[in-house]
């Protein structure tokens, strides 16, 4: 029997096929039961317009044998079968898919789909493969053909027995190397993984010979084991049952089952979408974060299906950055696949559907904030900060889309507001949207720079985390009311206390240029506090850079050293202004060492570490002998 050589170019085509294309080995097997169900399918197909056939689909199945003494791998159809022409067509040119050619002339009928396009998937049976041989019959046919080939020298074709219509496929697995364990395409549980995740939702069933044990019948204490042949794919994925038909429990299942988490699942979308592009989603808001959601090992990305065959584990494409915690899958009859069957060809379909799911989430998020307040905080505080992110990321382009669903602790509600929520208390006089910075809001209710604000009052938001005031930086205004730092300079509170101070000032003039020069370049400016009223002194800031900016800009690992404005200001309604004004007449070396002391005091105050801890301590112990 003569070796024909594929009509395909070459060796090198084929070495590509089986070593570049696929990033993993595994996929040989949802390639082979993609061709198989497509198989079947055809029939289907000729059972619509040819009246001698029928179609009952619970005669067909695709079932999986091995043999690991002879390291068989045999993947068996009830499909159409293929002639000696169509073996030498579709499997003696690379390249060349007689689903594609099926597809083509036959338009998709009730529901059903070609999920083979392009003719190489088989092919990747070469990846695992020494030898693969391909038995054949087709449908109305009394002859069967056997394909057999050892990769790119060739293959040959010769009459076969065979009683059934359908396809055998039966690898010779290779044997093991340093870096690859062949052995595992031979073991039962390896193989119904790989179903399970690539072919689950195949919509026939895909069975094997199992070993299961049982307790014997004459001794209820001891177990024997037995061969059982199993469906091991669920065929009807959740997605397409009528969401009528499926309970809460149905969902969470599912979400456990395909391992998204951990946790339970706060909320569920089931969306199903009939428009330019036709796609069918789950997906979910976690409870919980992830141990690594923060950190570069996190992956984002929704499994992406076509036809119910996985395609990506985690498409990246399908999520906006600011929505990256959101699990679950979309499955499309519409995708633009490479030959590959893993990438994209084009993302024009992705970008339509990733829009679609945004503004699903969005809303979802919305109703949760609005329905369900508690169950809005408890997925709040696991993601929050990944939305303030989603408001400061790239310029600031989806601020519009995420303003509304931040929180912030309220100084007067005690607990979360959102920014509407604030505005709507806002009395007539108030001009800004008030907040205050710290590492934690015990930390920010202390601090000096608030009591102005609090006096007048007017609510202020903390911000706790490090993001907070780079996002609303971002932001700038929400309902058109700008954001103002309690530590800002100016607090934009009433002209006449502004014109009280603005007479202290001159009439202290000389006491604060004296500090400042004592201070050196530690400091812009000393000032006459118009916000404190029972501290002694604190730090304000001019410019765009807080005092807590400052520190989280340093604490990153690219450090430049950046440093606030910084502005000393003096309460002189403090008894302590006294002990200066004192000092500045009659002992200007003891107003160096206050002014010292006073800087020291603002950074403990901040947070901020001592430039010089003994220094300090030092300084203490002058005051106190």
């Amino acid at each position: 029997m003569a070796k024909k050589e594929f009509q395909a170019e070459s060796k090198q085509l084929l070495d590509m096929m089986i070593n570049s294309i696929y990033s993993q080995r595994e996929v040989f097997l949802r390639e082979l039961i993609s061709n198989a169900s497509d198989a079947i399918d055809k029939i289907y197909y000729k059972a619509l317009t040819d009246d001698s056939l029928s179609f009952d689909q619970s005669n067909y199945y695709i079932k999986l044998a091995t043999d690991k003494e002879s390291r068989t791998l045999k993947v068996t159809d009830t499909g159409i079968g293929m002639s000696k022409e169509e073996l030498e067509d579709n499997l003696g040119t690379i390249a060349r898919s007689g689903s594609l050619a099926f597809k083509k002339e036959n338009e998709k009928k009730d529901g059903h789909d070609i999920i083979g396009q392009f003719g190489v998937g088989f092919y990747s049976a070469f990846m695992v493969a020494d030898v693969v041989t391909v038995i054949s019959k087709e449908i109305g046919s009394e002859e069967a053909y056997k394909w057999e080939s050892s990769g790119a020298d060739g293959y040959t074709i010769e009459p076969y027995p065979k009683d059934e219509v359908g396809t055998e496929i039966i690898l010779k697995v290779k044997e093991n190397t340093e870096d690859e364990k062949y052995d595992s395409f031979l073991e039962e549980q390896e193989l119904k993984e790989i179903i399970k995740k690539y072919s689950d939702f195949i919509r026939y069933p895909i069975k094997m010979d199992v070993s299961v044990t049982k307790p014997k019948e004459d001794d209820e204490n001891e177990e024997e084991e037995y061969i059982e042949e199993q469906i091991i794919n669920s065929m009807v994925p959740i997605w397409k049952k009528n969401k009528n038909e499926l309970t809460t429990e149905d969902y969470d299942n599912f979400y456990m089952e395909k391992h998204y988490g951990y946790d339970k699942p706060l909320k569920h979308l089931h969306i199903n979408v009939d428009g330019t592009v036709r796609y069918n989603a789950i997906l979910y808001i976690p409870e919980s974060l992830p141990y690594d959601y923060y950190s570069k090992e996190y992956e984002k990305g929704l499994e992406l299906y076509s036809n119910g065959v996985l395609i990506m584990d985690k498409c990246a494409d399908l999520l906006p950055d600011y929505f990256a915690f959101i699990k679950g899958m979309v499955d499309s009859e519409d995708l633009s696949l490479n030959i590959s069957r893993e990438m994209l060809q084009h993302n024009r379909q992705l970008k339509i559907i990733e829009k679609n799911i945004q503004k699903k989430i969005k809303n979802q998020l919305e109703s949760l904030l609005k329905n369900e307040r508690e169950k809005y905080e408890t997925f709040y505080k696991s993601f929050g900060r990944q939305l303030k992110f989603g408001v400061y990321s790239d310029f600031g382009s989806n601020k519009d889309v995420l303003k509304d669903l931040l929180l912030f602790y309220s100084s007067k509600e005690k607990k979360m507001v959102t920014l509407e929520e604030y505005v709507s208390r806002m009395p007539e006089d108030q001009k800004y949207i008030y907040y205050a910075s710290g590492e934690s809001i015990e930390r920010i209710e202390k601090l000096p720079q608030t009591e102005m604000v609090t006096d007048k009052g007017y609510e202020i938001l903390f911000f706790t985390d490090e993001v907070d005031e780079f996002a609303i930086r971002m932001l700038m205004n929400y309902d058109g009311k700008e954001f103002k730092s309690v530590a800002s300079g100016d607090l934009g509170i009433e002209e006449d206390e502004n014109q009280d101070t603005e007479a202290e000032e001159h009439d202290h003039e000389e006491i604060f240029a004296y500090m400042k020069k004592a201070l050196s370049d530690k400091v812009k400016d000393v000032r006459v506090s118009r916000r404190l009223k029972t501290h002694p002194v604190c730090f304000s800031s001019d410019g765009d850079v807080t005092v807590e900016m400052e520190k989280i800009l340093n604490s990153m690992p690219d450090n430049q050293n950046i440093k606030a404005d910084k502005v000393l200001e003096i309460n002189t309604n403090h008894q302590l202004f006294q002990t200066l004004k004192e000092a500045y007449e009659k002992d200007n070396e003891k107003l160096d060492l206050y002014a010292n002391l006073l800087y020291n005091q603002a950074l403990l105050i901040e947070g901020l570490p001592l430039e010089d801890p003994v220094e300090f301590t030092n300084d203490m112990c002058k005051v106190m002998v």
